[in-house]
């Protein structure tokens, strides 16, 4: 443990304008998660070109600040109108909503808030403790390690993405194909199709942009209700108080629930794309059948929301612990974030606890005050966030269109990464109604220029396949990446898959 990077670290925090971007971006993630339909995913695209200007841990702190607040915000509109803001806080609605619907809802939403918190801490303490400790290991890797590493990945994401496993590993490759647009590896010019803005490739945050946010955005153009009702309007107007003391009271006596959930959330969250959905369902059913009185779950009970939400919220910190020792995003935010690392010259993976310990550090603090903010602004501007949550989507949807635009354009001041985003968008659309999901292709888009330069260097180094086999750890990863596959064509059989990943937020 480095004591003096880690002071560094908090002292870049702590400064005034660094605080002040981590509570806006709590703020609008919040907001962002609490509008149904508009993810904190899309709301971390948006300020991705607001970080150009910024320092590195500036605009981390921005993104951390909004990830956090987008994982927490999706409660508000899942406990008072049962409609989950995000897929994150779907098992939120399990107990939220009907102890909203018996007269509870600022219990609901104060169990939810302490809940994240709570999660988010525990997540941020893991990160810390385990980050260091697969760094040093990771360092050990050779080329076939890590080809194997990002094979393993590929396949564990295309069989997290529910039911069909053919369409997760077929949206894997589309995202490999994509990455291979562009000058390889060993200098040859390739799929330009005559375009001389292609040659250097694809940028990934266009791609990313049109693929993740204008699909969605497509998506709720189809889908788009003008206003809410009247009940729901009127739910969202009440004054809520939140009853800290019994908050306090439901959240202790749920306190191994909090540690469990909060566990299962960080190993899910690990695990590249696996997301807060998934993490969700696993602690909602781990806590039921570890209560005593299991009849009363679903029907308001305080451990049900205490499973969701701690789990959702310790999520963040397992996602960034392959995204910052491996170099591997552990869902599309990462991947958002280290677009904005590459930017700036910063290269994740296991050499940025020795080139950038500072960085490193202020990444766990950040979080941690996020998780801070989380409680301030959700209890003290909670009448505020509710009725934001009313901003028609009529409204919403084209300013987000217009300023992800802009922000493609502003990455590399070209008119030809418009064209990109908008093509994108409509591939990704396409896909999302075809039921394919979108979170094997980014990690495809990703991960596709590593794995492809790692192969090389691995036969440069030794023509022989078989090298693949002998080295253990490679040979360890590629028997992963076969066993998951084969488990989850198992699952499948029996019925008992993975909730559906369709959108990797």
């Amino acid at each position: 443990m480095d004591l003096s990077a880690i002071l560094l670290a908090a002292q870049e925090v702590v400064q005034p304008f660094t605080l002040f971007l981590i509570l806006m971006g709590v703020f609008f993630g919040i907001i962002a998660g609490a509008i149904p339909g508009f993810t904190f995913t899309m709301a971390i695209i948006l300020a991705f070109p607001f970080t150009f200007g910024m320092e590195p841990i500036q605009g981390l702190a921005l993104m951390i600040g909004i990830y956090i607040g987008g994982l927490s915000g999706g409660l508000i509109s899942g406990v008072l109108l049962g409609i989950p803001g995000t897929p994150s806080s779907v098992v939120t609605t399990f107990d939220g909503y009907p102890m909203t619907k018996r007269g509870e809802p600022a219990r609901a939403l104060g169990i939810g808030i302490i809940a994240s918190v709570l999660g988010t801490v525990i997540g941020a303490i893991l990160l810390f403790v385990l980050g260091p400790v697969i760094s040093k290991v990771a360092l050990q890797f050779g080329p076939w390690e890590i080809f194997a590493l990002v094979v393993f990945a590929l396949t564990l994401i295309a069989g997290l993405s529910g039911g069909n496993l053919m369409k997760g590993l077929i949206a894997g490759c589309v995202g490999l194909l994509i990455g291979t647009v562009g000058i390889s590896p060993t200098g040859a010019v390739r799929f330009d199709f005559g375009f001389a803005s292609l040659t250097a490739g694809l940028s990934a945050i266009p791609v990313l942009i049109g693929l993740f946010a204008f699909s969605q955005l497509f998506k709720n153009i189809e889908e788009i209700k003008i206003a809410y009702s009247a009940e729901e309007k009127s739910m969202l107007k009440k004054k809520v108080r939140i009853p800290f003391a019994q908050v306090f009271r439901d959240v202790f006596k749920e306190r191994w629930n909090v540690l469990r959930s909060s566990m299962i959330g960080c190993f899910v969250g690990s695990l590249p794309a696996a997301g807060a959905e998934s993490a969700n369902f696993i602690s909602y059913d781990r806590a039921k059948k570890a209560a005593k009185k299991k009849e009363q779950y679903g029907n308001g009970h305080p451990g049900g929301i205490v499973a969701a939400e701690s789990s959702n919220n310790s999520v963040a910190g397992g996602a960034f612990i392959p995204t910052i020792t491996l170099g591997i995003p552990g869902d599309v935010a990462q991947a958002v974030m280290i677009g904005a690392l590459i930017l700036h010259g910063i290269t994740p993976g296991p050499g940025l606890f020795a080139q950038q310990p500072v960085l490193v550090n202020s990444i766990y603090i950040a979080i941690i005050v996020s998780a801070v903010f989380i409680l301030l602004v959700q209890t003290l501007l909670l009448p505020v966030l509710i009725r934001m949550t009313l901003i028609p989507k009529s409204l919403l949807i084209p300013s987000i269109l217009v300023f992800s635009t802009v922000g493609a354009f502003a990455l590399n001041n070209r008119p030809f990464d418009i064209w990109i985003v908008f093509v994108f968008g409509l591939i990704g659309f396409l896909l999302v109604k075809a039921d394919v999901p979108l979170g094997p292709v980014i990690l495809g888009l990703i991960l596709g220029p590593t794995l492809e330069a790692e192969m090389i260097r691995a036969f440069q180094l030794s023509p022989s396949v078989s090298t693949f086999l002998t080295r253990p750890i490679s040979l360890l990863f590629l028997l992963l990446a076969v066993s998951s596959i084969i488990f989850t064509m198992r699952q499948k059989k029996k019925g008992t898959v993975a909730p559906e990943i369709k959108q990797a937020s």
